[in-house]
């Protein structure tokens, strides 16, 4: 089983993506769980979401506190939130940001684990022309889990897109396009 910890700011879409990533994850066979843990809601407030995803039938139902995998989707929590609490040490960190390494690990207070990188806000920017970096996180995180391949996750996001933008169907080229450039552009140490 591999557990994700999503950290992100109300209105990112840490939660949307934790939940997309459930579902491309369940359309390969898997066993899911993605749900969100709600404090205070307002916009830009830390939130954080969760992943489990396993071959076999998941029967714990808790929030995750032990991850294989955390997600940062706002490098400005990295000052406020400790967000490497109960990764595992063999686990990895995923973090959208355009810092250098050595720096983020001076912010994890030299957390010994993989740290990788990724500008997903630039993509967005790029490909969106506005900053939703979670579409690009979710692709970061799906190739570094190799929950499922890059032709598989293109696939299910383009009609998971073609439902969920039925009414804005231009939206749907420039998310695949972020998509592909996140897959393809991780960073940090591997």
């Amino acid at each position: 089983m591999i557990e994700i910890r999503w950290h992100g700011r109300g209105g990112q879409g840490a939660k949307t993506a934790s939940l997309l990533l459930a579902d491309a994850a369940f359309n390969t066979g898997k066993y899911i769980q993605g749900f969100p843990e709600y404090g205070p809601e307002r916009m830009g407030a830390p939130i954080t979401a969760y992943n489990r995803i396993s071959d076999e039938e998941i029967k714990v139902h808790s929030n995750i506190y032990n991850p294989d995998y955390v997600v940062v989707v706002d490098d400005s929590l990295l000052e406020s939130v400790n967000v490497t609490s109960g990764l595992k040490s063999t686990g990895a960190i995923l973090i959208n940001t355009e810092k250098e390494v050595d720096e983020i690990r001076k912010l994890l207070n030299n957390w010994n684990g993989k740290i990788y990188t990724i500008d997903a806000s630039k993509i967005s920017r790029e490909c969106l022309k506005a900053n939703f970096p979670n579409t690009s996180m979710l692709a970061a995180i799906i190739h570094i889990t190799g929950i499922m391949t890059k032709e598989e996750l293109l696939k299910d996001m383009e009609e998971s897109f073609k439902h969920k933008f039925a009414r804005k169907p231009e939206v749907i080229e420039p998310n695949m396009k972020a998509l592909e450039r996140a897959y393809d552009e991780i960073g940090g140490i591997k």
